[in-house]
């Protein structure tokens, strides 16, 4: 429907995918006190628990999902109260600008400077300084391991105490990994729209989208270099029973490359990152589902992690996919293993 809209002038396809996803607004919560601030100029909203509290409470920056693309607070209302209600914490919810709009590095720097202001002002949210954990889903899962990495060696902040990646996105090296493909036609996040999102962050169109998903972008030898972090040897051999499709060697296209270098930075592709800030990072708690064709991101960063000796909870939805979180309790309906998903974030912030 969008596209008919595009093709009649009324307006884009990602204006109108924004208007289905803007969500409803809320009444007031019984349990919460939530205010719409600016954190360093970026929107956000802010959930404090009105119960008492015996000491200074957890505190979560919360970067919502959608590609970078659309989302808002309003998008993520329903999960960022649950998350405050039901860990007792004081959840940030981040509204970082968007693409195509604004291009990277735009969402990864307001999720950064919105959480170095929540750091340095800890004390007015009643939040202890010893337990602040970054999180998102998908998109915002991307920026909460750049955010996380960028802070790791940084010793005039509060050290993070753990980092919650909801499905999230990591490289846009290759696209043929086994997830990309067992899953390529899969709700809500189709193959093509994974290379697209990524593009629009990076360069606000979606050119060579299809050199990106054959692999034509990359150079051999950067390739080759990456190929001992981005690879499925490296993906445990039980996701490799739906299928694996090996990976045709592509010509390498140079004038592709220039216009999309930007993707071997680890502030936009987090798997990229070197060991030296890797094994600085903190606890961490990653969620993958089984029909997501972003699976194997996590997958791969999670062996990253403990190859470097971060502690890693990682929770797998064998019957999840997609965008499964940002349905908790969507316009009346909600998935079970959503609601797990969500329960095991939830302890996992107990546990901290």
């Amino acid at each position: 429907q969008g596209r008919i809209l595009e093709k009649t002038g009324l307006c884009s396809q990602i204006t109108f995918g924004r208007y289905v996803r803007q969500g409803r607004k809320l009444g007031l919560d019984p349990k919460l006190f939530i205010q719409d601030l600016q954190f360093d100029e970026v929107p956000v909203r802010v959930y404090q628990p009105k119960a008492t509290s015996d000491g200074p409470r957890r505190g979560i920056l919360f970067f919502h999902g959608g590609g970078w693309v659309f989302g808002s607070l309003d998008t993520y209302e329903k999960v960022c109260r649950y998350l405050s209600r039901e860990s007792d914490s004081v959840v940030v919810s981040v509204q970082y600008r968007l693409a195509p709009e604004h291009k990277y590095p735009a969402a990864y720097e307001d999720c950064l400077n919105a959480t170095q202001h929540f750091l340095q002002h800890l004390e007015h949210y009643g939040v202890d300084p010893a337990r602040v954990t970054v999180c998102g889903d998908s998109a915002g899962g991307n920026l909460a391991a750049a955010v996380s990495q960028t802070l790791a060696g940084r010793s005039d902040l509060p050290r993070l105490r753990a980092q919650i990646l909801i499905y999230p996105g990591l490289q846009a090296l290759d696209f043929n990994l086994p997830s990309y493909h067992q899953n390529r036609g899969v709700p809500l996040l189709f193959r093509e729209r994974a290379a697209f999102f990524a593009l629009l962050y990076l360069n606000g169109d979606a050119l060579h989208m299809q050199e990106v998903l054959e692999g034509s972008h990359i150079p051999p030898d950067m390739r080759l270099k990456y190929r001992k972090w981005v690879s499925p040897d490296n993906i445990p051999e039980e996701f490799k029973v739906r299928g694996v499709k090996p990976l045709r060697p592509t010509d390498f296209i140079a004038e592709v490359y220039e216009t999309v270098k930007r993707f071997c930075e680890p502030n936009l592709c987090p798997l990229l990152a070197e060991d030296s800030v890797v094994h600085q990072l903190p606890e961490s708690f990653i969620l993958t589902c089984e029909y997501d064709v972003l699976r194997d991101d996590g997958l791969l960063y999670k062996k990253r992690l403990e190859d470097n000796g971060v502690r890693v909870t990682w929770y797998h939805l064998e019957d999840g996919f997609h965008g499964i979180i940002s349905l908790y309790d969507y316009c009346g309906f909600s998935f079970p293993s959503g609601k797990r998903g969500l329960d095991r974030v939830v302890n996992f912030l107990k546990s901290l």
